[in-house]
């Protein structure tokens, strides 16, 4: 990048755009998702907290300058996908995961149990029914190929279990010693796959 590529404005600070980012994802993050693992979000909340994540990003990363127009410009969303990943409601969506297969270990007789999967054996209110927190997890599950399975029985394997939540999470990392599924790409798992291990479904890929 030429020195003419570069804002007035940011010459002399990429370091701080860095230590900003990381202050953002090892500080302000937490503070924003704090208790998250319990949040029911439908799609609208969603994409609310995704434009909160790329308003903080663009005041990061700050403009750049257009390569036909030669025009400062803001970043595109995809510009920011790839300068900093994962997104805040993939980060939601894989805690919440993991806060689930606790619950489902946890059992009926806890009250955290009762409280985010019993039934209150109240009479439902007219209307359409309200969104639960079970809902959005049967959702995630949906998205990795696993819609229509009994959650709490796959989370009652953590090896599994963890396997999922990273598929959520899409993280990039090598396969460890865990036997749980790690992938360089996004994965998706069927239902054979979960029944006969991650670890299995891992070596198979490798193989070929």
């Amino acid at each position: 990048m030429h020195a003419s590529d570069t804002h007035p404005l940011l010459l002399g600070v990429t370091d701080t755009a860095v230590c900003t980012k990381q202050k953002y994802r090892t500080i302000n993050i937490h503070v924003v998702l704090y208790g998250c693992e319990t949040w029911s979000l439908t799609l609208r909340e969603e994409r609310r907290l995704r434009v909160f994540e790329n308003r903080v990003l663009r005041r990061v990363f700050g403009p750049k300058r257009d390569e036909v127009t030669r025009e400062w410009r803001k970043l595109h969303h995809e510009e920011l996908n790839d300068l900093y990943s994962p997104n805040i409601v993939r980060v939601i969506k894989s805690r919440r995961m993991r806060w689930a297969g606790h619950v489902a270990r946890m059992g009926e007789v806890r009250g955290v149990y009762r409280g985010l999967v019993g039934k209150s054996g109240e009479k439902r209110p007219l209307g359409r029914p309200r969104h639960r927190w079970e809902d959005n997890i049967k959702m995630d599950l949906q998205v990795v190929g696993c819609g229509g399975m009994d959650w709490i029985e796959l989370a009652e394997d953590r090896d599994k279990w963890r396997a999922l939540v990273n598929a959520v999470m899409n993280l990039r990392v090598v396969q460890n010693a865990g036997n749980f599924l790690i992938s360089s790409k996004p994965v998706s798992f069927s239902r054979t796959t979960l029944r006969h291990g991650a670890s299995e479904h891992t070596s198979k890929r490798a193989s070929k």
